[in-house]
């Protein structure tokens, strides 16, 4: 864990390093095109936060893939030891002594400076767009990996399908429950539905009694099966009363008059 810790902590300094070397880079660019200070200062106050927020993707990434989580020791043996992700976290310092070491001799300041910054983007660039992809696919191509790599891919195949055979299983294993209960409720609801059918056509001056009535019939459902159990039971009392009345038109004052019973709720009144 603290070598972990370090490896970060390493990657960061030398990232933040790295940035700053892109930036004596740029600015004196624009100093040898005869861009004045006023003009740098400008361009750099309106881009900052876009360059921020770019560093901050950046380091995110980068930390990511500091993981060594991410890779196995098998299938990468060079990329996940710690002297090599020294190496690559490094690189920017690295590529800043090449630079020093390479303008031992220069008298001028700019030019040293200048020197040791392109040492460094030289070097990154070197060894994190260039070395690092190439060893990965070397490590990739290896006998030994590869075979672990197809049995790792198959294996999780495996499992994949694996899951979803549970998937599969324990989704027939509920609708067969459901219609279990289905069945089981068409036969103890029966009396229920037809009961509540003959209270859906009672007149004006028995429809409070009929609306107790019907709300004890919803409970004794509802302690039943919940629900699913009311829906039906609402479903085989609307389907007798239009049996027996043959018409069509058939008010639902079910809906209301459960509205509230256990998690039943009036869609008509939202």
């Amino acid at each position: 864990m603290n070598q972990q810790r370090a490896v970060r902590l390493l990657h960061l300094c030398s990232t933040v390093w790295f940035i700053l070397c892109i930036g004596y880079i740029m600015l004196s660019a624009f100093r040898q095109a005869g861009v004045r200070w006023w003009v740098i200062f400008s361009l750099s106050g309106y881009s900052a936060l876009f360059v921020f927020l770019l560093i901050s993707l950046y380091l995110f990434a980068i930390f990511r893939g500091v993981d060594r989580s991410q890779k196995l020791e098998i299938e990468h043996p060079l990329t996940v030891t710690n002297y090599y992700m020294v190496f690559y976290v490094a690189a920017p310092f690295l590529g800043g002594v090449a630079g020093c070491l390479g303008m031992i001799g220069v008298r001028t300041v700019g030019q040293f400076l200048s020197g040791v910054a392109l040492g460094t983007l030289g070097t990154t660039f070197l060894v994190w767009v260039i070395v690092d992809p190439v060893a990965g696919l070397l490590e990739m191509l290896l006998p030994g990996s590869r075979r672990h790599r197809a049995t790792r891919l198959a294996r999780a195949r495996i499992l994949r399908e694996r899951r979803q055979q549970r998937r599969k299983l324990l989704l027939a294993n509920v609708l067969a429950q459901a219609e279990q209960n289905q069945q089981r409720w068409q036969r103890a609801l029966q009396p229920y539905a037809e009961k509540l059918a003959l209270l859906l056509t009672t007149d004006e001056t028995d429809f409070q009694r009929a609306e107790r009535e019907a709300t004890d019939l919803g409970v004794n459902a509802w302690q039943l099966g919940g629900l699913s159990c009311m829906r039906q039971l609402r479903d085989m009392a609307i389907a007798t009363c239009r049996k027996n009345r043959q018409d069509s038109t058939i008010t639902d004052y079910i809906s209301s008059w459960w509205d509230g019973i256990g998690s039943w709720r009036n869609t008509s009144l939202g």
